[in-house]
Parts: structure tokens; sequence; C-alpha cells
């Protein structure tokens, strides 16, 4: 029932709308009940009046003009507009010795007898309620004056979630100090403390991380430089190899850094699936690719991503399918918009969702290769999905 009221804006509003409302409903029936005080009043008045008048007349024979007068009611002498009040009772059926009914806006009372007949207007009204209209009239600013307070006492809130927001996007660059002594404003002050704490932290760690992937950089290329002297070539092709995946991996651990932080730009561009396929399997700089991976081509597509991001990706995927199958052979099927890489082994002892961590510590741990696979498939809008039967892993890029 109240579903559209979870925020706190939409409690505030509804709770000063049936204060309003209640207020309303107050001086309504208020004023409702001093009318119908006034006329139950002034029938027992006019009755009195009624009393007096036909006893006066029947003691003196006249009409005690001077007491009607004083009483605010006046004697109708007009015979044509005697003529017409008659026939206008007559017709609503009020044509009796004593009646009271409303003719043009006007008050009148009959009194009828075998003596005489009277047509009386009272010209009583109701007070206007001025005071009442006053006190209501302060009380209902006064809720306005409230309401406005408190929802400009909100506004803090507003922009404090738009930085949350913002925040949370990966912008480290906000400031969301306040001046404000309240509670919002202490909670705004230990946010904007705790976002310079964070960004301090993530500085640190990309400067750690920085220092010891340049300080590796330069051992690596020494590396390269010593293999490059060996005079039996197969040694030196295979430590030339070693030394390129160690640089390539210090590059992915760059790109990683960048993705958990959210610092870098996306540079979405079309590519075919088969193409960032093959570009992820040089990416594993195996020999003889071939004899581990099985590629079908159903049907291939275009598909929008980062390049550099996508394929890595695709190799985390097929490095874990090489790592964890049974017989060392991965499959790769390409079809209807999705790519699948499938190997023999048991099944993942626990939901994917669990691998996504980063660091996942189990049996048949992936590591940080899954948790960087949901990374990029997030920014990507893209999903993971994992499916074992006949003792064959599959997952699937959808």
């Amino acid at each position: 029932m109240f579903k559209g009221f979870s925020s706190l804006r939409s409690k505030i509003n509804l709770v000063f709308s049936i204060t309003l409302l209640l207020l309303a409903i107050l001086f309504i029936s208020s004023i409702k009940y001093d009318h119908a005080k006034f006329e139950e009043r002034n029938e027992a008045h006019e009755r009195l009046i009624s009393h007096y008048i036909y006893d006066y007349y029947m003691k003196t024979g006249k009409i005690d003009e001077a007491y009607l007068e004083a009483q605010n009611m006046f004697l109708i002498k007009d015979k044509a507009k005697m003529i017409q009040i008659e026939r206008s009772f007559k017709e609503k059926g009020k044509y009796k010795k004593y009646a009271v009914d409303t003719f043009r806006l006007q008050r009148i009372i009959l009194i009828n007898n075998d003596r005489f007949k009277l047509f009386l207007e009272n010209k009583n009204k109701p007070k206007y309620p001025l005071k009442r209209i006053i006190v209501f009239s302060i009380v209902f600013l006064l809720i306005i004056l409230l309401y406005l307070w408190v929802v400009r006492s909100l506004r803090p809130i507003s922009e404090l979630k738009n930085k949350i927001k913002t925040f949370s996007e990966g912008n480290l660059d906000i400031e969301c100090a306040s001046k404000s002594n309240d509670e919002i404003g202490e909670v705004a002050n230990e946010f904007n403390h705790a976002v310079a704490m964070i960004r301090e932290l993530l500085q640190s760690r990309q400067l750690f991380l920085r220092a010891i992937m340049h300080e590796l950089k330069t051992p690596i290329a020494k590396g390269r430089l010593m293999s490059e002297m060996l005079t039996d070539e197969k040694s030196k092709v295979r430590l030339h190899s070693i030394f390129e995946r160690l640089n390539l991996l210090i590059d992915e651990f760059a790109k990683i850094e960048k993705i958990t932080s959210k610092n870098f730009d996306l540079h979405l561009n079309p590519y075919k699936m088969s193409d960032l396929l093959e570009a992820s399997i040089d990416l594993l700089m195996i020999e003889n690719p071939n004899r581990l991976l099985s590629v079908e081509i159903k049907k291939d597509y275009i598909v929008k991503v980062d390049f550099e991001l996508f394929t890595l990706v695709i190799k985390n995927l097929l490095d874990n399918a090489i790592k964890y199958s049974t017989d060392k052979h991965v499959t790769v099927l390409i079809e209807h918009e999705s790519i699948a890489i499938k190997n023999k082994g048991e099944a993942l002892k626990e939901p994917l969702e669990n691998y996504f961590k980063p660091f996942h510590t189990s049996k048949n741990s992936l590591g940080l290769g899954i948790y960087i696979v949901k990374s990029i498939l997030d920014i990507h809008h893209r999903r993971l999905k994992y499916d074992h039967k006949d003792e064959i892993n599959t997952f699937t890029i959808l």
C-alpha cells in the first residue's frame, strides 16, 4: 500500500499532507458545527418571538413592531410580496399555522391563525467566523513554513546522495563537506573524510603497484638481453618466451589495477568474435595452440567491445579451461551471438557467483581469473553463464 512512499521526502510529504487535510476537515467541521448551533438557537428564538407576538396581539389587538425591530425582525407589509410568499409556501406544502422557509434568500416566518396572518422577515445571520479563520490561517501558515523548513533541511541529503552516486561510479574527486551542525552535516563530513582517506589509499596503492611493476620491468629487460647472448638457440627462444610472458603479465596487472580502481576509458569498436578469439589465443603464448584448442564457428558475429579488455576476458577463460581440464583440451564454439568455452572436468563445487570474488579460496579455486572476467563483462553489460553436463564444463559469454 505504501510502496510509493519508500523515500524520506515522500513520507514527509505524506505526513504534512495528512496534517493539512486534517486541519481543513477540522476547520470545515467547526464552521458547520457553529452554523448548526446558530440554526438551533435561531429556531428556538423564532418560536419564542412568535409566541410573544401571538400573546401580545391577543391581549392588545396590535403587533409589537418595536419589539420585532429590536430582535432584528421586520413585519412584511407589501401586499404583492405577501402574495408571492404565500404562493411559495403553498407550493412547498409549508402553508401551516406556523412555518419557516427561505424566499429569495430571505428567512421568512409564517404565523397564521383565524384572527391574523403575519409574514416576518428574520434578518439575523450567523456571525462571520473571523477569529476562527485567523487562527486556522496562522496554523496553516505555520505548518507550511515548517514543511518548507524541513524540506530545506533535507536538501543536503539529495546533494549527498548525488555525491555518493558519483563516488560509486569511480569518481573520487568529490567534495561534500558541510558547514551544517545537524546530523546530516555530520554524516556529510564523515563521508567526505572517508572519501579523502580512500583517495589517499588508492593513490598509495597505485603508486606502490606502479613502482613494483617498474622495478620488475628492469630485470626482465636485462634477462631478455642476457638471453640474446646464449648460443643455444632452443634455450634462447625458451627464455625469450618466458620473459615475454612475464612482461605481458605485468601489462595485464596494470590493466587489472585500472579496472578495479575504475580508472580507465572504454574504447568500444565493432569486431568479429572470431578475430577476438584469435587475438586471445595469441595472448596465451603457447606453442602449437591447435594441440590444446579446437575452434568451431557455426555463426560468426560482430560485437562492439574494448579490444584489449575483451580479449583478456577470453584469454583468462581459455587459460582456466586448459589448466583445469582433465584431458588438457578445450573446445570453443561461436554461435548465435555467444561464445562458449568447454572443457572436460569436474563441476564447480560452489555456485559460479562465489568465484567472482577476488582470490576465492577453494580446492578448485580460479584465483583472479573469473574475478577479472566478471569485472570486464560488467562494464560491457554482458554476463557469464556456467553449465556442467556429461562431465563437460561450459562457460558462455552472453
